[in-house]
């Protein structure tokens, strides 16, 4: 069995979609060493699965709440560990 990898889901609620989050998140990652990916939901919010070394993937999250604040009204998050499943960070 590979190693298992820090794994980070986490659902934005607010003025998350048609205002370019995904994008901007995508972006964001390119500066961390981390896989995942990040979806609109059909419920209005934005759903977050990144992958990577546990300080790595806190990091990001906190730059994306840094960074796009003002569309965010709620994050929920949870986390466990598993073999990877992404090779690169993408929209879904």
């Amino acid at each position: 069995m590979a190693n298992p990898v820090f794994r980070l889901e986490a659902h934005f609620s607010g003025r998350v979609q048609n205002v370019g989050f995904r994008y901007n998140t995508r972006q964001i990652a390119q500066g961390f060493t981390i896989t995942g990916e990040v979806k609109n939901l059909p419920d209005g919010r934005v759903h977050l699965i990144a992958e990577g070394a546990e300080a790595e993937v806190r990091e990001f999250l906190k730059e994306i709440q840094s960074q796009l604040c003002h569309h965010i009204k709620e994050t929920t998050e949870s986390t466990s560990t598993g073999p990877a499943q992404f090779r690169d960070f993408h929209i879904g």
